[in-house]
């Protein structure tokens, strides 16, 4: 069953670039945006159970007089594992008793200066581990393009909100593919910026290796591309090249590799498999140069040295629980995914620093590739969107984790890079779901991305709920 919010309210079939146009024109106003963003989300909840915490009242107080910002009164959703003052940030689990942040984290305070109106925090997997959001006391987060199949994870809550109509645009963030995994299932663009081009929380700033990067969610290229120059004009990361304004496609032509191997040791399926190489014909036939890459640019043991270290932080996260929650911390209830995660490292610990300093120098594995490329093509996923239960993490882990490993076989070599990638919505399975397709390029080039993205969304529009 598909669930679409779309209706003739002050949303309309708006993306956030139209609604900005129409609030500026005065046809709508930013309190009727919001409160229509409100009763949309409500109206979805049940069925898709994206939401993790409501802040309506505090949203409808913000639309009367929203703040300064080109996205001024469009309303959004935040992640909740970023933290907003006033909001409890609970990162997809029931561990603990959450209390309200008492100030807005670096990403936070950068992505609302843009004048963004936060309805509350999206609904994830437990601390972002799994692929899917299928917690077993918090709920399963459900594809508008089909209640049965997952929304993708980990930023599920996010991407269901923006594919049902709910909210135009809303925050993600990726430390393995979390912006791209769900901009794949649900007929999203999902842009995974370079390292350090946007504002990002202290914790993520400390990593060993800085796997995770915030973005956004939307239904349009021009949605990305609109943030990334107004989330530019509040924080700009002065080692990058600036992503400016890219409003039309890119007259360049691009000489892209091809690959449908697999970057963790699995290839894609028949079916993902055609979906890339019809999109490489679409690109010559629009006049790039495509070429095979006969191997996937990965590093000696990639797969095994990423699963360590993202393992890792699940045995950071149980071993310090106590003393971040207190008395509330209920370590019984961390599903079993996380648990077999923190095994996993703890039987390797050894192996750790090995990992850590292979996975510092993938950067300069894929910057050799780009030497002779301009770009890189693969599906964003491996194979189609399972549905409900295949990645279900009350199963034992070995299994979940095999499955798990299979279906993200493209996306984490972007984020132990530090590359920029981006899926986007250019094909269909055969089950009539949305599959991504991404483009990877080399460090601080999004504006190519998008410029090829717009050509790309002008010569093959997306799928959409609502059959605009």
């Amino acid at each position: 069953m598909r669930v679409s919010a779309f209706s003739d309210d002050a949303l309309g079939h708006h993306d956030a670039v139209g609604l900005v146009e129409a609030l500026r024109r005065g046809s709508v106003s930013a309190a009727e945006v919001v409160d229509a963003a409100i009763a949309r989300v409500e109206a979805v909840q049940p069925r898709l159970n994206a939401l993790a915490y409501r802040a309506f009242d505090r949203a409808r107080l913000e639309g009367r007089t929203p703040r300064d910002g080109w996205f001024s009164g469009v309303p959004t959703v935040v992640k909740d594992n970023v933290d907003v003052a006033g909001l409890p940030t609970r990162q997809g689990t029931d561990a603990w008793e959450p209390r309200p942040a008492r100030r807005d984290g670096d990403f936070a305070r950068m992505y609302l200066a843009t004048g963004l109106v936060a309805l509350g925090k999206s609904q994830l997997s437990e601390y972002g581990f799994s692929a899917s959001a299928e917690h077993p006391r918090l709920g399963a987060v459900r594809s508008p393009w089909s209640t049965d199949h997952t929304a993708g994870a980990s930023s599920a809550g996010s991407a269901a909100l923006v594919a049902s109509g709910a909210v135009p645009i809303a925050h993600a963030n990726d430390g393995g593919g979390s912006i791209r995994i769900p901009a794949a299932v649900n007929g999203l663009v999902g842009l995974k910026p370079t390292r350090g081009r946007l504002a990002q929380d202290r914790q993520l700033r400390e990593m060993p290796v800085r796997i995770v990067a915030d973005g956004v969610l939307t239904r349009s290229v021009r949605d990305t591309a609109a943030f990334l120059r107004e989330a530019e004009h509040v924080y700009r990361d002065l080692a990058l090249p600036p992503v400016g304004d890219v409003t039309r496609p890119s007259p360049k032509r691009l000489r892209i590799g091809v690959h449908t191997a697999g970057d963790s040791g699995y290839g894609a399926s028949p079916e993902m498999t055609a979906l890339t190489l019809q999109t490489a014909a679409l690109l010559e036939q629009l006049g790039h140069t495509v070429v095979e890459v006969a191997e996937p640019p990965v590093p000696p043991g990639f797969r095994d040295d990423f699963l360590l270290y993202w393992a890792s932080l699940a045995l950071v996260l149980l071993r310090t629980g106590r003393r971040a929650h207190g008395r509330s911390w209920t370590p019984e209830n961390h599903d079993a995914l996380t648990r077999g995660l923190a095994r996993h490292t703890a039987r390797r610990l050894h192996r750790l620093p090995g990992a850590v300093r292979r996975l510092r120098r993938s950067g300069a594995v894929t910057a050799a590739l780009f030497d002779d490329l301009d770009m890189v093509l693969t599906p964003t996923l491996a194979h189609a969107t399972p549905r409900l239960g295949h990645l279900d993490p009350t199963q034992p882990f070995e299994e979940v984790i095999e499955r798990l490993m299979r279906w993200v076989a493209f996306t984490p070599l972007q984020n132990a890079s530090g590359d920029p990638a981006v899926s986007l919505p250019l094909a269909t399975t055969a089950d009539g779901l949305p599959a991504g397709m991404m483009f990877a390029a080399a460090r601080g080039h999004e504006a190519a991305l998008l410029g090829l993205a717009l050509e790309l969304e002008e010569a093959r529009p997306p799928a959409r709920i609502d059959g605009a």
